[in-house]
């Protein structure tokens, strides 16, 4: 936790299966907040990629779901600096959205290539699986084709 935040934030668990959502009534206050804040912005790009950029080196799992929300942006760069920074925090919970990228077909192809090797970041058994069944479609762009096999062959998996 930032030496900065305050915000006593804990996490509430659900029954229904949802994993749990961070209590939103609690003070927004601390850097972490600072740079959600920023990263979800509509303002200044660069000061929103350099929010999403430290997001991911910070490793906060708070951090996810905002940039999750980010790998939706209609800016590439926007969309890759998210990607990215969901392969350092190295969460499962990120593999839906990262999969979701992986599989479309009009998604810029360095996107595509950013979100396998974020998924092989994650290492989780998930990651790992949609990794190996899209690694085993020969139909595949083949320089995508190529970086799964990279990523996989990294986390010495095959």
């Amino acid at each position: 936790m930032d030496s900065d935040d305050d915000s006593g934030d804990f996490m509430v668990m659900s029954v229904d299966g949802s994993g749990g959502q961070w209590f939103s009534s609690l003070l927004r206050t601390g850097r972490i907040y600072r740079l959600i804040d920023t990263a979800l912005e509509q303002g200044n790009r660069e000061e929103r990629i350099s929010a999403i950029i430290q997001l991911g080196r910070s490793g906060d799992p708070r951090a996810v779901r905002p940039l999750v929300d980010c790998c939706g942006e209609e800016d590439i760069a926007i969309r890759k600096s998210a990607i990215d920074a969901l392969g350092e925090i190295g969460s499962g919970r990120a593999v839906d959205v990262l999969v979701e990228r992986l599989d479309d077909p009009e998604e810029d192809r360095g996107i595509r290539i950013s979100a396998a090797s974020a998924l092989a970041s994650i290492r989780s058994d998930r990651a790992v699986s949609e990794l190996k069944v899209r690694g085993s479609d020969l139909d595949m762009d083949p320089a995508l084709h190529s970086a799964i096999a990279d990523a996989l062959d990294r986390m010495a998996v095959r």
